[in-house]
């Protein structure tokens, strides 16, 4: 507004900005950067410039994208395309982030005793949740049987000085759960090397963080209520440093005859997860594995989630559901990071 430069101080940064750059002009603030890709929205919320945040805003988008070119099973010329219709026991080059990724995904799926499994894509395309169209229909037991048949993680071997993918058997790759938190930490670790040190990355859901916003202001996220009605918050979280993914049956389904069948599929049945873990939120370093780490709990249920959360020191929250409405279901680590929170 003009009344300001009847101001001293700000008439005197005018000047200054006009003869040789004035540091308050273009103070830092929160900018917003959003869109759409991986088949999701993201936004991108980091503390800087505004001329920052205008040179910042299309890499953003080219960094997520050659994630979503190597990795997406929609593109038929991705990485992950091109294994899926490989020979098998043929080498297939990938990109390095591809090869990184599936090591990642084979670890986690060690880890969880087949909780995760990165090839569970013929089954996710025959239940109607993968990129192939199909009727909510419940697959016949001889479908699900053929199914099941190519899956399985230890056929999977990565080479990852060369860049090299093979499958042992006839095998698939679905990276869907494990890929966007790999983009989160893309963003992020691009945004740390141009000097942006207060950011929260979101994509599709998958997070993370680091600093705070201005006036050492803590970044705010939400456990989503796991409701498949309407949208609304469970619990906030107050953060400053690190990764946070949530996997939940409330979203992704179809019902038949009154039965519900969730998009989350254990690996070892073929069929969609029956217990009544409904939500499962991973507080970590690195997004990719706090992605990854949340579906295998969301397959394993809460026992099993839990012993495996306190094997890998992970912070972990669970809600389940009954009949007499939600729990939740707290592991140490979480607990001695939010014990102060709501």
């Amino acid at each position: 507004m003009f009344y300001a430069l009847k101001k001293p101080a700000v008439w005197l940064c005018l000047v200054a900005w006009l003869l040789s750059g004035c540091s308050g002009w273009d103070a830092a603030e929160v900018h917003k950067l959003s869109g759409y890709s991986m088949g999701t929205s993201y936004t991108v919320s980091i503390v800087a410039k505004d001329s920052e945040a205008r040179a910042l805003d299309g890499e953003v988008r080219t960094v997520i994208d050659e994630v979503n070119v190597a990795m997406s099973t929609y593109l038929p010329r991705s990485d992950v395309s091109r294994f899926n219709e490989a020979a098998v026991d043929g080498w297939v080059t990938v990109s390095p982030m591809t090869a990184e990724v599936v090591s990642l995904a084979l670890e986690v799926a060690e880890a969880s005793d087949g909780a995760f499994d990165p090839t569970i894509g013929p089954l996710v395309n025959l239940w109607g949740f993968g990129p192939k169209e199909t009727t909510d229909q419940v697959p016949s037991e001889e479908e699900i049987e053929a199914a099941m048949a190519m899956v399985g993680w230890q056929a999977i071997e990565v080479d990852s000085t060369a860049h090299k993918l093979r499958k042992t058997e006839p095998r698939e790759l679905d990276l869907s759960a494990i890929a966007k938190g790999y983009a989160v930490d893309q963003v992020a670790d691009m945004l740390e090397a141009r000097g942006i040190n207060n950011y929260l990355v979101e994509i599709g859901g998958e997070m993370r963080f680091a600093g705070t916003k201005p006036e050492n202001e803590a970044w705010r996220v939400a456990i989503e209520s796991p409701d498949s009605e309407r949208r609304s918050v469970y619990k906030i979280l107050e953060v400053s440093e690190g990764s946070m993914a949530t996997s939940g049956d409330y979203r992704n389904f179809f019902e038949q005859d009154g039965m519900r069948y969730s998009h989350t599929l254990d690996p070892q049945t073929g069929y969609p997860i029956r217990h009544d873990l409904v939500s499962a939120t991973v507080i970590g370093e690195r997004s990719v594995l706090s992605d990854a780490y949340a579906t295998a709990f969301m397959v394993m249920g809460t026992e099993a989630a839990m012993a495996l959360a306190s094997d890998q020191d992970l912070a972990v929250y669970l809600i389940q559901r009954n009949g007499e409405g939600d729990t939740e279901t707290l592991s140490e680590r979480f607990d001695a990071l939010f014990e102060q929170s709501n």
